[in-house]
């Protein structure tokens, strides 16, 4: 078995600074293997509203804005692509008759991520030509995203599959166990169980093999976020936000059954870290995107070992 050199970042939500880290990475670590693990989409659009008058109104962050010149809206269209927005400049008409249309919004707002990810994809395949790139979908993301994934003839969407890299098998989902939001990929513990298993049930040697799943298995440490009330609201005591495990059954079930020699998950953005659970290496490096902060994992695997790893941020 080769020795690979493994770059893991996941949970980007449509930040240019991240993807561009993520794409400098590569040369950085001199890697072999790229692997973005999911929610590769941005929450929300953020309008340049252009009014008659020539000026332009965009509610930015919360932060009411009148700009007044080209040369200031380049910038904050620039800044909101950063940190995962969706900028869109229209004009005033347009924009009320938007505003009159939930279902033109909607259409908007997935023409926009779709763009933005047939961007990444280009950029991907020119800049880390001759690296195994591997890129997919998580469950806040779309499934009408899957077609750009699977449009690309270099990068890899692994949804579903067992994929071979240097003589490693991984497996991969994006789907999670339900959370409070119904996210488009977001199904039971049992269909993520049949998933999994899927998968892993045809794996050669399972103790050799990567399990690329989106969210961290249940109360492994890797999966602590704020306990919500019915509002979702975090819940606090003695001014200090209550805690909970929120990772997935069976991802734990999964990887206690076949004991691969790497987990690489994501999802809970504040869990950031690296654990053992039996056999295997379980990391989530975590995700800051909305401040452009890139949070990674370089992982190097020799002879069936894993040999060194480091979490990183950039």
């Amino acid at each position: 078995m080769k020795k690979i050199k493994l770059f893991f970042a996941t949970d980007l939500h449509g930040s240019e600074k991240c993807f561009r880290k993520f794409i400098n990475a590569a040369k950085v670590y001199g890697t072999d293997v790229m692997i973005i693990g999911g929610d590769l989409t941005g929450k929300t659009i953020i309008p340049f509203v252009v009014r008659k008058d020539g000026y332009i109104e965009a509610d930015y962050l919360g932060q009411k804005l009148l700009i007044k010149s080209k040369n200031q809206e380049e910038k904050y269209i620039r800044d909101a692509a950063d940190y995962g927005y969706y900028p869109y400049e229209v004009s005033q008409e347009t924009y009320e008759d938007l505003m009159q249309s939930p279902k033109a919004v909607n259409e908007l707002f997935l023409n926009l991520m779709k763009e933005r990810l047939k961007e990444w994809i280009k950029t991907a395949e020119t800049e880390l030509r001759g690296i195994n790139v591997i890129i997919n979908a998580g469950n806040d993301d779309a499934m009408e995203l899957d077609t750009v994934l699977d449009s690309s003839n270099s990068i890899i969407h692994p949804e579903g599959k067992v994929i071979e890299i240097n003589g490693y098998e991984m497996i991969s989902t994006g789907y999670a166990n339900m959370t409070p939001w119904h996210a488009p990929r977001d199904i039971s513990e049992d269909d993520l169980l049949e998933k999994i298993e899927n998968m892993a049930s045809k794996l050669k040697d399972p103790s050799k093999s990567i399990f690329n799943l989106h969210p961290p298995p249940y109360n492994s440490g890797l999966d602590m976020a704020p306990k919500l009330d019915q509002q979702l609201r975090p819940v606090s005591a003695s001014g200090i936000t209550v805690m909970e495990p929120v990772g997935s059954r069976a991802v734990r079930e999964m990887l206690e059954k076949y004991q691969p020699l790497l987990g690489l998950h994501g999802h809970v953005h504040e869990s950031r870290g690296a654990k053992m659970l039996n056999r295997t290496l379980i990391i989530n490096p975590g995700s800051d995107y909305q401040y452009g902060i890139l949070h990674g994992a370089f992982i190097i695997i020799n002879e069936g070992k894993i040999t060194n790893y480091i979490l990183t941020t950039g």
